[in-house]
């Protein structure tokens, strides 16, 4: 009990540094919140600050899920039955923590590479197909969020593949919490979704680009 207390906070505190928020203030004195898309995700740096600053916060944003899975709940959890329950727990704790951070009035991204950073740990083999769809996605439609819901998607498939068709042991549990992620995160780009069906979604281009 004690282990998961700790796991849960100091998961949840490292997924809610605002990477975003960071990086606008460092790099141009400005509340990166209230340009481009207004959210406060890898993205918005990428199509505000450039592509420098935004891979710098999108691999920030991985390390900040991968840390909690690889490294943390190994630290404190040491039963190796279990740890995978501890891990999918850090896990969670880290995307929530990005999604809603205590540090930005819990409003903060939508937790597409901090959950990437979880599967990095967990699942790299299905990251790494799954992140080839995302470039190819972005690269051909220029909407990243496209990119980001096809992407988890992909993730979830490749998980159950590996498991009902490649007979690879994957725990359940494992398949269960991705199903949630991937739930999240669509329910994170709500507003893109219904933007993309209508056409009116914005397209990834670069340059300053305040919001009214």
């Amino acid at each position: 009990m004690v282990d998961a207390l700790i796991i849960l906070v100091l998961s949840y505190i490292i997924g809610s540094i605002p990477t975003a928020i960071i990086a606008g203030k460092w790099l141009k004195k400005i509340d990166i919140r209230e340009y481009g898309s207004g959210n406060a995700g890898a993205t918005n740096v990428f199509r505000t600050l450039g592509w420098k600053a935004g891979i710098t916060v999108l691999l920030i944003d991985m390390f900040k899920g991968f840390v909690p899975v690889y490294w943390l709940a190994g630290l404190i959890h040491h039963n190796f039955d279990t740890l995978i329950y501890f891990q999918l727990l850090a896990g969670i704790c880290a995307i929530v923590g990005h999604m809603w951070t205590i540090f930005a009035g819990f409003k903060g991204g939508k937790g597409v590479g901090t959950s990437g950073g979880v599967f990095l740990g967990l699942a790299p083999l299905a990251l790494g197909l799954s992140l080839l769809v995302f470039v190819i996605i972005v690269w051909i439609t220029r909407y990243v969020s496209l990119g980001s819901i096809l992407a988890a998607l992909t993730l979830l498939i490749i998980l159950l593949l590996q498991k009902f068709v490649f007979d690879v042991y994957l725990p359940d549990v494992l398949l269960y919490v991705c199903t949630i992620i991937v739930v999240l995160l669509w329910i994170a780009h709500k507003e893109n979704i219904k933007r993309l069906l209508k056409g009116e979604e914005n397209k990834l281009k670069f340059g300053m680009d305040k919001s009214n």
